[in-house]
C-alpha cells in the first residue's frame, strides 16, 4: 500500500506530506477491514520477539523514534502498524511554533532528511491529555522531553521537570533530549557538569514518586570518544536507565549534494542513511567501553533489515526508526522483525 502512496506523498512539500499522512492514519480506524489488514501485513506477534528492559515488556524490539508523533496524536494508529513501542515528543512545557519554514528537506538520493523543526509542539500538558486515551496497553509509550527555545540553559531544569510531571502518569519511560541541534545552545547541556546536575534533579524527582519510571538520555552522534566516556560516567553516577544513540548530526560528510545546494538548505540535523555508520560506532563504543553496563536503544540510518541487524550486533538492545520509516514505509517494521526471528 505504501509503495502506491509514496510517489504522491513525495511530490508534496515534506511538512504537507507529514500532515496528510497523519490525517490518513487517524482516519484509518473508520475504514472497514483496516484492523485486519494491518494485523496481517504489518504486525509481528511472535513470543520470541518480546524484550524485557528496565522493567518494561516490549512486544518486539522495533520502535518509532521521537520527532514523528510530536504531539501524541496518532500513537494508537502507529502502534497498529507493528511498532513495539512509540516515543512521542519532543515536548516542551509551553507550546511553541518551532523555527520558520521551510525547515524540513528530503535528500532523496541519499535517503536522508535535514530538519530544523525546533521542537515545534503543542506543549506537554496537551500531549498528556491525549495519552490518557491509549487503546493498546501493551504498547509501550515513551515521553521525550526538552526545553522551550526562550528558556535559558541555567533555567532548563525547570522545563524538564515540568514536562516530567506533566507526562508521568501517562508514559512508560522518559527520554531527556539535550542533543537536538535545532534549539540554540541546547547541546551545551551535554557537557558533564550541567548534564549531571540535570539528570540528578530528574532522578531525585523520579524517586520521589511511588513507582519511578525508567529515564534515558538521548545523545548526539557528534560527540568525541572523550565525551562519550563522560556520558558513560554520568550514566553510572546518576543511575539513569540507558542511552538512546543517536540523534541527528550536524555533519554533511558523504552527501551527494553539492556545497551550494547544501547552503540553500542551510542549518539542521541530518538523519537517514548517511548517519548509519556513525550511530553504529557510538552504540558499539558505549557497549564495549562500559562493559555492557546499561541498555542502549539504537537509532540512525536503519533502512533495511540488514541495517537493523548491524545495530543489534553492535550491542543495541532495542532499535528505533524514523527516516527509514518515511522512505520505506511500515513494511520495514515487519521485515526487521522477521529477520530477527530468522536468526533465532
Amino acid at each position: 500500500m505504501y509503495s502506491l502512496l509514496k510517489p504522491f506523498l513525495f511530490s508534496l512539500n515534506p511538512e504537507k506530506a507529514h500532515h496528510l499522512t497523519f490525517s490518513l492514519l487517524r482516519f484509518s480506524k473508520y475504514i472497514p477491514g483496516f484492523s485486519w489488514f494491518s494485523n496481517k501485513y504489518y504486525q509481528s506477534n511472535h513470543p520470541a520477539l518480546k524484550r524485557k528492559l528496565f522493567g518494561l515488556e516490549f512486544t518486539n524490539p522495533v520502535g518509532l523514534a521521537a520527532g514523528l508523533d510530536k504531539d501524541a496524536v496518532a500513537f494508537n494508529e502507529l502502534g497498529a502498524l507493528g511498532f513495539g513501542f512509540i516515543e512521542i515528543g519532543t515536548v516542551t512545557p509551553k507550546p511553541q511554533p518551532g523555527n520558520d519554514s521551510p525547515r524540513l528537506f528530503r535528500l532523496i538520493k541519499d535517503e536522508a532528511i535535514i530538519n530544523r523543526m525546533g521542537f515545534n509542539n503543542h506543549g506537554a500538558f496537551e500531549a498528556a491529555e491525549r495519552l490518557k486515551h491509549r487503546k493498546d496497553k501493551s504498547l509501550v509509550i515513551g515521553g521525550n522531553i526538552g526545553k522551550n527555545k526562550l528558556t535559558l540553559n541555567e533555567n532548563a531544569i525547570d522545563d524538564y521537570t515540568a514536562c516530567f510531571n506533566a507526562l508521568f502518569d501517562v508514559v512508560d519511560y522518559f527520554v531527556v533530549n539535550v542533543s537536538s541541534p535545532n534549539t540554540p545552545n541546547l547541546r551545551d547541556l551535554q557537557e558533564k557538569e550541567p548534564l549531571t546536575n540535570l539528570l540528578n534533579t530528574i532522578q531525585k524527582l523520579n524517586h520521589s514518586k511511588t513507582k519511578p519510571k525508567p529515564v534515558l538520555l538521548k545523545i548526539a552522534p557528534d560527540l568525541t570518544n572523550g565525551q562519550l566516556d563522560d556520558i558513560i560516567d554520568i550514566v553510572k553516577q546518576t543511575k539513569i536507565d540507558g542511552i538512546i544513540a543517536t540523534n541527528t548530526t550536524v555533519s554533511r560528510e558523504g552527501l551527494s549534494l553539492k556545497e551550494d545546494e547544501l547552503k540553500v538548505i542551510g542549518a539542521g540535523g541530518l538523519s537517514g542513511k548517511p548517519l548509519a555508520k556513525r550511530s553504529t560506532e557510538v552504540i558499539r563504543y558505549l557497549k564495549q567501553t562500559s562493559g555492557n553496563a546499561f541498555p542502549v536503544i539504537g537509532v540512525g540510518g536503519i533502512h533495511s533489515a540488514a541495517d537493523a541487524m548491524e545495530k543489534l550486533e553492535a550491542g543495541a538492545d532495542l532499535i528505533q526508526l524514523y527516516t527509514g520509516f518515511i522512505y520505506k514505509g511500515p513494511g520495514l517494521i515487519k521485515e526487521i522483525n522477521e529477520a530477527i526471528l530468522a536468526k533465532k
